[in-house]
């Protein structure tokens, strides 16, 4: 009996053995026949709790056994299920899941702008299937029609076509009160036929309704809001969006002003919110514009570091492409690539909105599926936390391993909106989670997604920075997520990330949050040095003025530079950061400066000094270790030699370009030229190193703005 039992307690360990080595990778690319790769698939075995998700390219990793049965699924798609063979690699392609529709044909005219001829486009519709057309409704009265229209280009902030009934354009919330016996006919028009009927709104497609006699014709949108019973609210407008105000940066002589002194700024919200204007077909408001987070939300070919710092120091000079007689100094930081592994470990606590004002669909929706994108990158020495705030803060998740991702996601799936907006009660708890959890020299960080709505407790702006001033003694990093439009409040956002040792990114798509959350992982979420300092002296001999361009909210007084108690920017694993200076050369008459002061008696502006004939400048920075509170200074000298622009470096002229067209819409008086035309065109010189496709569809921005600014 007793060798039975042996032998049958062998076969049992055999068998296990043999399943665990059969388990195996499978790896692939999961994608649709009309926009390529799709990232955020979720993949799953089937009766098992093994899970992942595709990333921005649309690739997944899962392990698995031979019979298993993988399911693919993802909103608006046909799941899909395939059984694992002998193969390794299982590449899906997903179909749409469409309504019946009726067969029509469309045909759009219209010019081209840029190519400034006629052009005609043609979109037919077969029984039975819309090729990249998702409508959902539950019929009578649904509540709001999901539709979203898929091409090989994706334009807008959800990809929502523009409804058009009865001739008359109206809005998604009115169309759902439609009764759909009312409707007679429904065509669907897409790409370029849409946009030459109906304009840059109607870039992802129109979905043209004709009602039974016509019910909705000629009526205008106030009759229309009426016939619809439509209260339109006073948040949705975009006029309830909040910008801090501020002045652009003037020229300074370098004889009264020796010293210009600012923290860099690796934040990119300024362009993402742009962007979601300007794709909707909305004026940008100009407060809206900070210039230095337009240039560098793109990345720019500068060398990795190859001493003790943590970035290396790139300058540039050549002429400036908006005043012929100017010139522009480029100062590039790279910092230093840190493998992934090689990453401290994470101590995370997401602090989530779900008041009221997030229930849109690019808001608390989107929000989720941004987070699961992080959640995906985690490790298993990573842990998260989450808290959510509305009428009061909570959390709901305790701190949980990065390698428990099916219980994070299970977390963020049952959030739902409703309530108000206690922001200032959220992040107290979310610091006090992040600090009961603190890992020495590891990356704390709280990461706040929200529109910014905080309108109970600590609301006002002061209050917050007070608030978060205070917060960032604990040593934990913030990390600030923006969502949504109309009552967005920006200027919330912003004091908290420039405030709480921080950085800020407006997630306007899914694809926008893949980037910065999935491919921007470690420079958005590791910080590898704080409270970067730049002060840069001019010399008098060859600047006769100067001006820094963008920075307004970051600028310092000149003894800030060498105080730590003052606060800066921080940069990121493998960030890249950007500044660029204007300079009026010695000697060049400007129509943009002020009448100079005349000689002064007790105080001489002018030294003994050597000429220092073949230097334009010396540039300091000062920073911080991550955990470190004493700074490290840097010290270069920038020379004269100044190149002609069409011989500068590619990363000149497409971040001049973006500048440029920064200027341009907040309406410079300091720009002499401000054709689109000429925008795009240096900035199409300048798109190397383009592998996302971010500055083609910055040059496509450019070509289209003229229409709404």
């Amino acid at each position: 009996m007793k060798s039975l039992k042996l032998i049958s307690s062998a076969i049992t360990m055999l068998i296990c053995f043999v399943t665990m080595a059969q388990e195996r990778t499978i790896t692939g690319t999961v994608t649709d026949i009309y926009s390529g790769a799709l990232p955020g698939v979720n993949v799953y075995i089937k009766k098992t709790k093994t899970t992942a998700t595709t990333n921005y390219d649309g690739q997944y990793s899962i392990k698995a056994q031979k019979g298993d049965i993988l399911v693919f699924s993802f909103v608006g798609m046909d799941t899909q299920s395939i059984t694992v063979k002998d193969s390794n690699v299982i590449n899906v392609i997903l179909k749409e899941n469409t309504n019946q529709l009726q067969e029509v044909v469309m045909v759009g005219y219209g010019t081209s702008k840029s190519r400034k001829k006629m052009t005609t486009a043609s979109t037919t519709i077969v029984r039975g299937s819309v090729a990249g057309v998702q409508i959902s409704s539950n019929n009578q009265y649904m509540p709001a029609p999901s539709v979203a229209m898929r091409s090989a280009e994706t334009i807008s902030s959800n990809n929502e076509p523009m409804y058009i009934v009865d001739g008359v354009p109206i809005k998604a919330d009115q169309m759902a009160k439609i009764n759909p016996n009312d409707i007679d006919d429904v065509k669907v028009l897409k790409d370029q036929s849409a946009s030459a009927i109906y304009g840059n709104k109607a870039a992802n497609g129109a979905v043209v309704i004709v009602t039974k006699n016509e019910l909705y014709k000629n009526l205008s949108e106030a009759e229309l809001d009426q016939k619809l019973n439509i209260i339109r609210p006073a948040a949705s407008q975009p006029a309830q969006e909040d910008y801090n105000t501020f002045v652009e940066n003037a020229f300074e002589s370098p004889k009264t002003a020796p010293l210009s002194t600012f923290s860099i700024d690796v934040d990119n919200a300024s362009y993402t919110n742009i962007r979601r204007f300007l794709n909707s077909g909305q004026e940008v408001p100009k407060d809206a514009v900070r210039v230095e987070e337009m240039v560098n939300f793109f990345k720019y070919n500068y060398p990795q570091p190859k001493n003790e710092h943590p970035f290396s120091i790139n300058t540039e000079v050549s002429d400036s492409p908006w005043n012929s007689k100017n010139k522009i100094l480029k100062i590039g930081l790279q910092g230093k690539n840190i493998p992934t592994d090689d990453l401290p470990a994470s101590n995370l606590v997401f602090l989530i909105d779900v008041s009221g004002s997030m229930e849109d669909m690019n808001k608390l929706p989107l929000l989720k599926q941004s987070m699961k994108i992080l959640v995906n990158e985690l490790r298993p020495k990573d842990k998260v936390a989450i808290v959510v705030y509305a009428g009061a803060a909570g959390m709901v998740l305790a701190p949980t391993s990065g390698d428990e991702k099916k219980t994070i996601i299970k977390a963020l799936d049952k959030l739902e909106a409703g309530g108000s907006t206690a922001g200032g009660a959220g992040i107290e708890l979310a610091y006090k989670i992040a600090s009961e959890n603190f890992i020495k020299s590891g990356n704390n960080r709280v990461i706040l997604a929200t529109d910014g709505d905080f309108n109970v407790g600590s609301s006002s702006n002061s209050d917050m920075e007070k608030l978060i001033e205070e917060k960032r003694k604990t040593g934990v990093f913030l990390t600030c997520l923006g969502y949504g439009m109309g009552n967005y409040k920006d200027s919330k956002m912003e004091i908290l990330a420039d405030k709480g040792n921080g950085n800020y990114a407006y997630i306007d798509n899914i694809q926008e949050a893949n980037r910065f959350l999935g491919k921007e992982f470690k420079g958005s979420m590791f910080a590898i040095a704080k409270d970067v300092k730049i002060q840069i002296e001019f010399n008098p001999k060859q600047v006769q003025a100067y001006r820094l361009i963008g920075y307004e909210n970051r600028k310092l007084r000149p003894e800030d530079f060498k105080n730590d108690a003052i606060d800066a920017g921080e940069l990121g694993s493998n960030h890249t950061v950007t500044a660029l200076y204007e300079i009026i050369p010695a000697g060049v008459k400007s129509d943009y400066l002020n009448i100079q002061p005349d000689d002064l008696k007790y105080t001489k502006t002018e030294t003994n000094a050597p000429n220092y004939t073949n230097e334009l400048a010396t540039i300091k920075f000062r920073y911080k270790k991550p955990d470190g509170e004493k700074s490290i200074e840097m010290i270069q000298v920038i020379g004269s030699k100044s190149v002609s622009l069409d011989k500068a470096s590619d990363d000149f002229k497409f971040s001049t370009a973006v500048a440029w067209f920064g200027l341009k819409l907040r309406d410079s008086k300091l720009i002499a030229e401000k054709s689109s035309e000429d925008i795009a065109a240096l900035a199409q010189q300048g798109m190397s190193n383009d592998k996302g496709g971010y500055k083609a569809e910055f040059i496509r921005l450019v070509e289209t703005s003229d229409q709404y600014n």
